[in-house]
């Protein structure tokens, strides 16, 4: 899937071409806050975070799920960081 997401090292928009899977990507349950993540998929040797909004997913280098605890929680403070 063509996908646009915010490149922060880059500071700027870039379309990757991402496969959703049961292996690369967790997915959250929608609380209804758009503000919350509802995934996070390993993605080229980064990170693919994705809020519950219309904002672009958010791809985070030399970072994977696992070094976050696969935490939504981990995963909306780098998007405040960085995002």
């Amino acid at each position: 899937m063509e996908l646009t997401v915010y490149n922060p090292q880059k500071s700027r928009l870039e379309t990757l071409a991402v496969e959703f899977t049961a292996n690369n990507t967790t997915w959250f349950e929608n609380s209804g806050n758009t503000q919350t993540v509802s995934t996070i998929t390993d993605f080229n040797g980064g990170l693919l975070i994705k809020k519950s909004d219309s904002s672009y997913p958010v791809w985070m280098y030399d970072l994977s799920r696992a070094e976050i605890d696969y935490s939504h929680k981990k995963a909306k403070q780098l998007i405040k960081q960085h995002g």
